[in-house]
């Protein structure tokens, strides 16, 4: 289960449960990435679920960093933007 808490504007708390355990995060989206990403069509917290359903099918929730700004993923990941646009 994912949920997502606006904690500002740029900033939210994302906490993943799955198997009995959960791990919270930190993640940071600036409005110019979440427009290029989304063109305003869904909410950011939809993003951010859609993002992270993404990472949690290419590795366990304890990889993933704790604190980091949206745009990394797109580093680890180059498919990334591809596969959430077309969402």
């Amino acid at each position: 289960m994912i949920v997502v808490k606006k904690k500002n504007e740029k900033q939210f708390i994302v906490k993943v449960e799955e198997k009995g355990t959960a791990k919270e995060y930190l993640v940071t989206m600036d409005d110019d990435y979440y427009q290029i990403l989304t063109g305003g069509k869904i909410t950011k917290e939809e993003l951010l679920r859609k993002s992270f359903e993404f990472l949690l099918e290419r590795e366990p929730k304890e990889s993933i960093l704790s604190k980091f700004n949206l745009e990394v993923i797109n580093n680890y990941f180059p498919e990334y933007e591809k596969v959430i646009k077309s969402k």
